[in-house]
């Protein structure tokens, strides 16, 4: 039972790299823990928006470009799933948003993580409170003093 990091990127100038990955998997583990999860085997796939946009057309049939996509496998009360994060809305959606591209990166990573623990987001009161779960355990990140480090370059 793991949480795994993937990367998908084929193009040769983006360049991403997920550092300190262990603070990432605790503060993970910890979320989970909170909202009363297991880890199972979460695999986070981190790419390019072609290939996100591929896997939402092929299994979804959205025509649309996203952040995340996630698929998922939970069996009880152990989370099991995988999230697909394109690097390149992620920073695009910071810079939109006037944060790091770090802690937009944090964002959708609990956010793929907070579906696997059952909380929607297609109505706009389950958008509410998935935004707010996902400010929270942005701020148990900060609070754990965790300073994670993500690169992205393209």
């Amino acid at each position: 039972m793991a949480i795994q990091f993937l990367k998908e990127i084929e193009d040769s100038t983006l360049r991403f790299q997920l550092k300190e990955k262990r603070r990432y998997k605790n503060w993970l583990k910890t979320v989970a823990i909170t909202e009363n999860k297991k880890i199972g085997n979460i695999q986070y796939i981190f790419c390019e928006d072609n290939y996100l946009l591929n896997i939402n057309q092929t299994y979804l049939q959205h025509d649309t470009y996203t952040d995340i996509i996630t698929f998922d496998g939970v069996e009880g009360n152990t989370l099991h799933g995988d999230i697909f994060i394109s690097v390149e809305r992620v920073s695009e959606n910071a810079g939109k948003y006037n944060v790091t591209f770090e802690r937009e990166l944090k964002r959708v990573m609990v956010h793929g993580l907070l579906h696997l623990c059952g909380y929607k987001d297609k109505k706009r009161a389950d958008a509410s409170k998935m935004r707010s779960k996902e400010n929270d355990y942005l701020e148990l990140a900060d609070t754990m003093e965790l300073n994670f480090y993500a690169f992205f370059k393209w």
